[in-house]
């Protein structure tokens, strides 16, 4: 599907793609599962004169960045900058690797609907919190990552979805 549509053959070029091809679109995230996400925000305030750089290799300086160690989501950004994909165009924006949650093998029960509690929670944020609280992309992603972690710790896709008031929560909330 990526491919045939948006004639990328990577998901960071997709991802390029899909902005390109939809002018009114703020952002696109893609779910990696226990790879955490990308995702690509569009820039409104031009940025012409920023300095350029092939999506893959800035993708690639995120995760140099990543700490393995770390078992919290987390999100590595860069700062605006032009990206390009070849054959496919140029866009400026920040680009973003969020982590996902490391959950102890004795812990993970189920991840059914894992990726859906993930876009879930990124609509919650961006309809709801984002536009009121202003939460930005960094806290957003790992918030997403660890709504989604908290469901994999039950049986089924919605029994482990965790309410606004579950402690593990408050730091975003």
């Amino acid at each position: 599907m990526r491919q045939a549509w948006t004639e990328a053959l990577s998901v960071p070029s997709a991802l390029i793609s899909m902005l390109l091809r939809l002018p009114k679109l703020k952002f696109v995230i893609v779910t990696l599962g226990e790879d955490g996400c990308i995702m690509l925000e569009r820039s409104v305030n031009g940025g012409s004169d920023a300095e350029e750089f092939d999506v893959h290799g800035l993708l690639e300086s995120l995760k140099q960045r990543k700490d393995d160690n770390k078992t919290i989501p987390t999100c590595i950004s860069s700062v605006a900058t032009r990206m390009t994909s070849n054959g496919i165009g140029t866009l400026t924006g920040r680009l973003f690797l969020g982590t996902a949650e490391k959950i102890p093998p004795s812990e993970l029960v189920d991840t059914t609907g894992a990726g859906d509690a993930f876009i879930g929670a990124v609509l919650y944020v961006f309809l709801f919190l984002a536009l009121c609280a202003g939460m930005s992309p960094e806290k957003m992603l790992p918030f997403a990552a660890r709504v989604a972690a908290t469901g994999c710790r039950a049986l089924g896709a919605r029994a482990g979805l965790p309410l606004r008031t579950d402690p593990r929560l408050a730091g975003f909330l």
